[in-house]
C-alpha cells in the first residue's frame, strides 16, 4: 500500500516535516505561550505536508501531545520517540501516526530491521534515522521508508549544535540505498541552509527548533521559499557573482 506520509512529503510544494516540540536537547522551552492548537494553525497555514510530534520525555513530551495534533489536523503525522517494541507501533497508529521514528542508533541491527517489517505490516511508515554508511547499510525495504539522516548525536542528548555536514555527505549514498524520500532531519536553524539542502537533492527537511525560534513561522517559511527560488534561478552569462 503506497505511504500517505511518503506520497505527501514527495508531493509538496513546500517539503518541510513541521515540528511539535516543548522543548530542545537542553530543555529550553521552545512553545512559550503558544498552544499546540496555535501551533499546527500556524504550520498548517505556511503549508506543511506532514507533521512531526515530539512524544519523547527527552523533549517534553508525551502520547497525549500525539493524540491533540491528530484532532486538529488530517496531515499525515509522525510519532518522534524511541521506538522498540510491536505495541508501540500499533499505539502510535491507533493515535493517529502515518509514520513512526525507528533510530538505528538504539537499536540492535536484527531489532530495527525486525521493526521496519512489522512498521509496513500494520500499515505505517518507517521513517528510519541514520548518521553514518554502516546505519543506512542496515535499512531494509528502502523504497518503503523515509531515511532520515540525523545532523544532531543522540548519545549526548542532542545537545550539541549538529552538523549539517552529516547530511551533505551522506545524501548520495541515502539516495542510492533506495528511498524515494531522502530527509535531512535535526539541526537545521537557517532557512537559507534548509533551501541549500533541498537544492542539493534531499526530498524533505524536518524542522522543529528552527520553526519555533524563529519570529515567525511565516518568514521562515518565505525566506526559505525567497532562497530556493535563488538558487533554481537560470544565471545570466556575464552576471556578476
Amino acid at each position: 500500500m503506497p505511504s500517505r506520509f511518503i506520497e505527501a512529503l514527495t508531493a509538496a510544494r513546500l517539503p518541510i516535516i513541521m515540528e511539535v516540540k516543548r522543548s530542545d536537547g537542553e530543555g529550553a522551552e521552545l512553545m512559550g505561550q503558544r498552544t499546540i492548537a496555535e501551533i499546527v494553525s500556524q504550520y498548517v497555514s505556511a503549508g506543511a505536508p506532514c507533521i512531526s510530534v515530539v512524544t519523547g520525555r527527552w523533549f517534553g513530551g508525551n502520547d497525549a501531545m500525539l493524540e491533540e495534533v491528530a484532532g486538529l489536523t488530517d496531515l499525515p503525522l509522525l510519532k518522534k520517540d524511541f521506538i522498540t517494541r510491536e505495541k508501540q507501533i500499533v499505539a502510535a497508529k491507533q493515535m493517529g501516526a502515518s509514520a513512526v521514528l525507528l533510530t538505528a542508533k538504539i537499536l540492535p541491527a536484527k531489532t530495527f530491521q525486525h521493526l521496519i517489517e512489522l512498521a509496513l505490516e500494520h500499515d505505517v511508515t518507517p521513517f528510519v534515522e541514520v548518521v553514518d554508511q554502516a546505519e543506512l547499510k542496515s535499512v531494509i525495504h528502502p523504497e518503503d521508508c523515509v531515511i532520515a539522516v540525523n545532523n544532531k548525536d543522540i548519545n549526548t542528548r542532542e545537545r550539541e549544535p549538529g552538523d549539517i555536514d552529516t547530511s551533505r555527505s551522506l545524501l548520495e549514498a541515502t539516495i542510492a540505498a533506495g528511498t524515494p524520500c531522502p530527509v535531512s532531519a535535526s539541526a537545521i536553524l537557517d532557512p537559507h541552509i534548509a533551501a541549500e539542502l533541498v537544492d542539493a537533492g534531499f526530498k524533505g527537511l524536518l524542522i522543529g527548533t528552527g520553526l519555533l525560534r524563529a519570529e515567525s513561522i511565516a518568514g521562515f517559511v518565505q525566506e526559505f521559499e525567497r532562497h530556493r527560488a535563488e538558487l533554481r534561478a537560470p544565471i545570466t552569462p556575464g552576471a556578476s557573482s
